[in-house]
């Protein structure tokens, strides 16, 4: 264990529970030893807090206790574990869903770690090779917490923050893929052990049930970077007249189909096309074609040949693109994982870009993450997803 000294300016945002270490809060100490345990101390050299060493985005670990007598251990982690199961026991008991977060970081009091449900079998991810370091007693505490068919993991921190490739699979028995896993009674095809991705967004939860139940009855759906179709699937089946599924990936098109043959939809009945979508915006006002409901989830950055997309630069121009080929008194479901920028400057993109083009809107409802995606007051930044579902008038 080494110890670090924290500034003065930080001391009190680190003893007030802010978990993330970065690098301007260090006063002195090495926090390069990737996986290194560390005691953060004050200038005079009192206790704060005690973590561990780990690069992930901006930060150079995280801290996980507050209380001096604590240990970083198995049995630590164990603790956590216990408590993050109880507080998704509602979700353990559902028939509707078997698909959600187990475990979000440091919302459960571990950052650079989550681990996701499908059926029983488990997902570990790993955002930094310092938390790596810990795998084999958090996989041990794990098991002593939860029964599980397998565990999968993915490894999220080579140099450049990718996906590092790898043999997913850790333990229990491999299962076919794809599984099939239910969502508020739909289903959908995951893959554990296929890239970085599975196939659904759990995050999104909410906002697919609030298309199906309230949004899509009778309406003209158009699903924007659609991935695997989910949107759509959830449109269709809440009675959507017809879905169009655009996305600039080319296996989005199987893997759509997919999805929508997993909930018994005739997927030759709706439109999946390879586009880059902002083209296809201009395509749609060039041709008269609208539509009366929208949904944007892009990515926090995006590059195409001919486009690049940047959440906090490009927003509000999306937002004006999506009023031309929406219907009056459509909705558009604007949607961003973006955590460099909170609701309230979210909502200031809206704002501009319904100003700038001369209409007027009412944000119906907002979303933020579901409650297993479970987040802490004292970092913000943890708590990145906004959804607005917005009514032209």
């Amino acid at each position: 264990m080494i110890k670090i000294s924290i500034k003065k300016g930080y001391s009190e945002k680190i003893r007030e529970g802010f978990p993330l270490l970065t690098k301007e809060m260090v006063q002195q100490g090495d926090i390069d030893d990737e996986g290194k345990i560390f005691t953060a101390i004050d200038p005079r050299g009192k206790f704060i807090a005690r973590g561990y060493l780990g690069k992930q985005n901006k930060g150079s670990g995280w801290l996980l206790t507050w209380d001096h007598q604590e240990e970083i251990n198995e049995a630590h982690f164990k603790k956590k574990i216990e408590e993050a199961a109880e507080h998704r026991h509602a979700f353990f008991e559902d028939d509707q869903t078997d698909a959600f977060r187990l475990f979000n970081g440091e919302g459960d009091g571990i950052g650079g770690l989550t681990i996701d449900h499908y059926a029983d079998h488990y997902l570990f991810t790993w955002y930094s090779e310092g938390i790596y370091m810990f795998r084999d007693e958090i996989i041990r505490a794990f098991e002593e917490v939860i029964s599980y068919k397998s565990i999968y993991e993915k490894k999220r921190f080579d140099s450049k923050g990718q996906y590092v490739e790898d043999d997913d699979f850790v333990k229990g028995e491999r299962p076919d893929f794809p599984l099939i896993v239910k969502e508020n009674g739909a289903h959908f095809a995951v893959y554990l052990n296929d890239g970085a991705m599975t196939g659904i967004f759990l995050d999104q939860r909410d906002v697919r049930k609030a298309i199906r139940d309230e949004y899509a009855e009778g309406k003209t759906v158009l699903n924007t970077f659609s991935y695997t179709g989910a949107f759509s699937v959830f449109a269709a089946l809440g009675g959507a007249m017809k879905t169009t599924s655009v996305d600039l990936a080319n296996r989005s098109v199987s893997k759509t189909i997919e999805q929508f043959s997993m909930n018994g939809i005739d997927y030759e009945a709706q439109d999946i096309l390879v586009r880059d979508v902002f083209r296809y915006f201009n395509y749609c006002v060039k041709n008269e074609i609208k539509f009366d409901l929208v949904v944007m989830d892009p990515p926090s950055f995006a590059r195409s040949k001919k486009h690049t997309f940047s959440a906090s630069k490009d927003y509000k121009n999306l937002v004006k693109q999506a009023i031309d080929i929406t219907e009056k008194k459509g909705i558009i479901v604007a949607s961003t994982n973006a955590a460099s920028f909170d609701m309230n400057k979210f909502k200031t993109f809206i704002d501009q870009a319904f100003k700038e083009k001369g209409a007027r809107y009412k944000i119906i409802e907002t979303y933020s993450l579901p409650e297993d995606f479970r987040t802490t007051e004292d970092y913000p930044l943890g708590d990145y997803l906004k959804v607005c579902v917005i009514q032209t008038r």
